[in-house]
C-alpha cells in the first residue's frame, strides 16, 4: 500500500536535500526563508554556532504589512531583512528557501533582499 504524505512533509524532504549541501557561517550565513499561509519569516543563521543573526518577519515589530497581499509583505520583509543584515555587517549569504519552490512569495522576498544590498 502507497501511503501518500501531505505537502509539508513533501517539502521538509525536500529541504532536507537542499540543507545537505547548503551551510551558513559566520562570514556568509544561511538566508532561511520559512513561508505559512498567512506570514512568512527570514533569518540568517551562522550554523557553525546555531545561532540566528539577524531575523524579520511580518509579525515582527516595526514591519507594517497591514493591508498589504502576501507577496507585498514578502517583499517588505525582504528589504527589512536586508538593511537589518547590512548594518550587523552582513553582505554575502547562502539562500536557503526551505524546501520551497523558487517562486511566488519566496521569489519576491529573495529579489527584494538582492535589491536591498544582498549578494547571494
Amino acid at each position: 500500500m502507497i501511503i501518500k504524505e501531505n505537502k509539508n512533509e513533501i517539502r521538509k524532504n525536500r529541504h532536507y536535500r537542499v540543507r545537505a549541501k547548503v551551510s551558513g557561517t559566520a562570514a556568509r550565513p544561511r538566508l532561511n526563508v520559512y513561508r505559512s499561509t498567512a506570514h512568512i519569516y527570514a533569518q540568517l543563521i551562522d550554523d557553525e554556532k546555531g545561532v540566528t543573526l539577524v531575523s524579520s518577519s511580518t509579525i515582527a515589530k516595526g514591519v507594517d504589512v497591514k493591508g498589504r497581499t502576501k507577496t507585498q509583505a514578502a517583499e517588505i520583509v525582504g528589504r527589512d531583512l536586508a538593511a537589518k543584515a547590512l548594518k550587523a555587517g552582513f553582505k554575502d549569504v547562502v539562500f536557503d528557501r526551505g524546501g520551497y519552490l523558487y517562486t511566488g512569495r519566496v521569489k519576491t522576498l529573495a529579489d527584494a533582499a538582492r535589491d536591498g544590498g544582498l549578494a547571494f
